[in-house]
């Protein structure tokens, strides 16, 4: 870079400008710096400097201030041709007076590249340019038709609330017509106020809305943190709060009272409710409900659960109306309602065929359908409740056929109760047993009427005329002998009579007129269920009213599952079950109780609701059972000692056999030892029953089940006993055995011999020995012995020396003279009496 001052100006412009006007121009000293850069580029700078002028008034120089000197850059031009060029530096160079240094080719090249970038660059802002511009003109559009429509809202809401206006001021006109109420307390204040200033009218005002620029800013976007921060920033009411003060105060001044009357509610109180939910669905604190409580004497927290009950009184005592709901209202409605006379159509009679054991039930029924059931029944006997349907001539008859055995009472009972007629057999060689008069008693309890069959007339030594008269003494008079009951002698070996017991049943249904609505979902009751290994959980059920279709949801009991399948007694599949017909069921999630009602319900969630109520009630009742069954055990160990308890694990083909096999063995012991069922299920023997059994020390019954391989191992492994059974008589006789192994025997006392103490005599390292006569009976060695005084036991213990003479002997008899020593005792006078005695061990036998 170089400086050149430039000393010449004056002979250049006087010789080129002779002819220029004189002026009185600020001198101004003009400079040039040359600045060179890479690439052979070069930049001219003109500096001036200027001077202050002296004059003025005073000789004092010029004071106004002095614009600022700055650099005029010459902007170097754009490449021109070469002529041009060398002309235009030329031309420079004589303007300048500067000769410039000529460019290299590679600094040609590389200023025509640059200025090729150059105009690339051009190009590209003038498109950006274009496109924000096109931008620009999109966003003006956008914010013009904002701008229109927040002009027509506006002047929707500016008519809005004109009209608004025009309304609320007519109706203010109208109520400054009508005279104006005020509440009683208002208006004694305002009595009180106006006697204590008197002569002065009480006006309220009500302040205009203040509102600033500033204001308008202040609550303007939303509160962020720099706002928050900002301590310049003073945050003062809301707009809607102020709004709220100016409504109350208007409505204050128009003599407007807000309406305090107490909404009443109807409150729904289950059996048990917190305070806290309680509060809430009266809609009311939960404090004032425990300060009443406080003034009943009764001291809560808002968590504590009270009854139905005080719930009442609180809610009848904060106004509102009470709706007391259970627990068990989940199962209201279940049944239905009742059927309409039009809507009923014939049905199949039930009949139950109830009686002693062998007395020929099964026979009789096989030989109604032409089976030979009774074969497949251990033993012989039945233990298994089944239900059939026969077709006669002139319709279907359902039989049930019920157990015989005296541990089969609830299967009699649940027979009687889901049949309309009972058949009742008795053998005529046998005559009327207990089971016959239990029979009896059921169907009186279900309130049907009794057909009697007579059976085994084919025998020698039948007598009929022996159960007629048998059946007096429980009050049932067959029409032989005068009275209601019908009587038909039938022999199931040979078949006789089985018509005219058909005929009698039909004609007892025709008189009932059994009727039901087939239209209708499907109800009635569990005869018997079991656990199929393949199948799952199967009921044998019995509708009573309406059909059971294939995908019904139902529920039985504590259980519940889907209709998967229907098959009849004949093993046939089919689709639907009317009325009076006995089907296997198969879709349920879990074995039902035996006796249980089934139902179809509308929805899977019903279904679900009901089952866990009902499953919730059976282990709230397990567990008070259990609970109480401790207690007794607790004041009993209190009272007389533990009682012992067998522990036994029942697993049954079905339910009904579970059942029976349970009630058998609680009627097993006496007040020192009893059955304790810790658990009857239906199904095989898992390895889960047998955990169940070694934790409790129980044994295992298997009912015509059997255990897998698992169980099996798992019982090897821990030593549980499992024992197979398929006739309930040899399982309670087994039963009863082992129970009687647990009691204590008898411990029974015989009597020995007395003797009369004569003398005492003190031997060295043996101690007193007493010298006696044996007065009765006789003494032996080892036999216990009571030393009495005065009629007085003073000791009891067993004898340690018996001598005669100087030898040791094994017995004395009466009359004769010896020396005896007790074990650990001492004390011995002589007139003293020793009795001697023999202690023997009975075993006891549970009757």
């Amino acid at each position: 870079m170089t400086d050149t001052n430039d000393t010449n100006d004056r002979k250049l412009g006087g010789s080129g400008n002779a002819g220029r006007t004189l002026s009185m121009r600020r001198p101004v000293e003009q400079s040039r710096v040359k600045q060179n850069f890479s690439h052979g580029r070069t930049k001219t700078v003109v500096v001036e400097t200027r001077r202050k002028r002296p004059g003025g008034p005073g000789g004092k120089e010029d004071e106004r201030p002095v614009a600022e000197t700055k650099p005029q850059f010459h902007a170097q031009p754009r490449v021109a041709p070469q002529g041009q060029t060398d002309r235009a530096r030329a031309g420079d160079q004589q303007r300048s007076g500067v000769v410039l240094r000529t460019l290299t080719p590679e600094e040609k090249e590389a200023r025509d590249r640059a200025l090729a970038d150059a105009r690339v660059r051009e190009a590209e802002e003038r498109k950006r340019q274009e496109a924000d511009a096109q931008r620009r003109r999109e966003q003006e559009d956008r914010d013009r038709k904002e701008r229109e429509a927040a002009e027509r809202r506006k002047a929707e809401d500016d008519a809005r609330h004109r009209t608004e206006e025009e309304g609320r001021k007519k109706a203010e006109e109208a109520a400054k017509k009508l005279p104006v109420q005020r509440a009683p307390q208002v208006a004694d204040e305002e009595e009180a106020r106006v006697k204590a200033r008197p002569g002065v009218k009480r006006e309220v005002k009500v302040p205009a809305p203040t509102r600033t620029k500033g204001d308008a800013e202040k609550r303007r976007g939303k509160l962020t943190l720099s706002n928050a921060l900002d301590e310049n920033d003073d945050r003062s009411r809301s707009i809607a709060a102020f709004r709220r003060r100016t409504e109350r105060q208007k409505k204050q001044a128009q003599g407007f009272q807000m309406p305090t009357e107490k909404m009443v509610r109807e409150v729904t109180i289950p059996e048990a409710i917190t305070i806290q939910e309680l509060a809430n669905r009266m809609s009311e604190r939960a404090v004032d409900l425990i300060k009443l409580l406080m003034k009943q004497g009764q001291m809560h927290t808002i968590n504590d659960v009270i009854d139905a009950d005080t719930a009442q009184i609180i809610t009848e005592e904060m106004g509102h109306r009470v709706r007391r709901v259970a627990e068990a209202d989940v199962v209201e409605g279940l049944a239905g309602d009742v059927d309409a006379a039009d809507a009923l159509e014939p049905r199949a009679p039930v009949v139950t065929i109830m009686g002693h054991v062998d007395h020929g039930k099964t026979s009789l029924l096989d030989a109604i359908r032409k089976t030979n059931v009774v074969a497949g029944e251990a033993g012989g006997i039945t233990q298994h409740i089944g239900a059939y349907q026969v077709e006669t001539k002139n319709g279907l008859v359902t039989f049930i056929d019920t157990p015989g055995h005296e541990a089969f009472t609830s299967m009699r009972a649940r027979g009687a109760k889901a049949t309309d007629i009972v058949i009742l057999v008795v053998a005529a060689d046998d005559g009327v047993m207990p089971q016959t008069a239990e029979a009896i008693n059921h169907a009186r309890a279900a309130e049907v009427p009794i057909i009697v069959a007579i059976n085994k007339i084919d025998k020698p030594q039948a007598n009929p005329n022996r159960v007629r008269t048998g059946l007096l003494q429980y009050e049932v008079v067959v029409e032989s002998m005068g009275g209601e009951v019908l009587e038909v002698e039938v022999s199931a070996l040979k078949g006789t009579n089985l018509d005219k017991l058909l005929d009698t049943i039909l004609l007892q249904a025709e008189v009932l007129d059994l009727k039901a609505n087939p239209n209708r979902e499907g109800s009635g009751i569990v005869v018997e269920a079991q656990l199929d290994r393949g199948r799952g959980p199967v009921a044998t059920v019995l509708v009573q009213r309406g059909t059971l279709h294939l995908g019904d949801i139902f529920v039985a009991g504590s259980a519940w599952g889907r209709v998967r399948a229907l098959i009849n007694d004949k093993g046939e599949h089919v689709k639907e079950a009317g009325p009076s017909v006995p089907v296997e069921v198969l879709g349920l999630n879990s074995a039902p109780e035996a006796g249980d009602q089934f139902v179809v319900v509308e929805n899977e969630a019903r279904a679900r609701e009901i089952t866990d109520y009902r499953e919730r009630k059976r282990r709230e009742s397990r567990g008070v059972a259990s609970g109480r069954a401790s207690l007794e055990q607790m004041m009993s160990q209190l009272k007389d000692g533990a009682r012992k308890e067998f522990p036994i694990l029942v697993k049954a083909d079905v339910q009904g056999s579970a059942e029976a096999i349970v009630q058998a063995l609680e009627k097993i012991g006496n007040d020192e030892i009893g059955a304790r069922v810790m658990h009857y299920g239906v199904g095989g023997i898992s390895e889960s029953d047998v955990q169940l059994a070694a934790a409790s020390g129980a044994v295992i019954l298997g009912f015509n089940v059997r255990a897998n391989g698992q169980a099996r191992s798992a019982a090897e492994r821990d030593g549980i006993e499992i024992r197979y059974y398929n006739i309930i008589y040899d399982l309670v006789d087994d039963i009863k055995k082992a129970m009687s192994g647990l009691l204590a025997p008898t411990l029974r006392e015989t009597f020995l011999g007395n003797a009369e103490i004569l003398e005492i005599f003190n031997i060295t390292k043996v101690g007193k020995v007493a010298g006696c006569r044996v007065t009765e009976g006789s003494v032996q060695r080892g036999a216990k012995v009571r030393l009495i005084r005065d009629n007085v036991v003073i000791h009891e213990g067993t004898l340690s020396t018996l001598k005669r003479f100087k030898d040791e002997v094994r017995e004395v008899q009466v009359g004769q003279e010896c020396g005896m020593a007790f074990e650990g005792y001492q004390d011995m006078r002589a007139g003293d009496v020793i009795e001697c005695f023999r202690v023997e061990k009975v075993q006891r036998t549970l009757d």
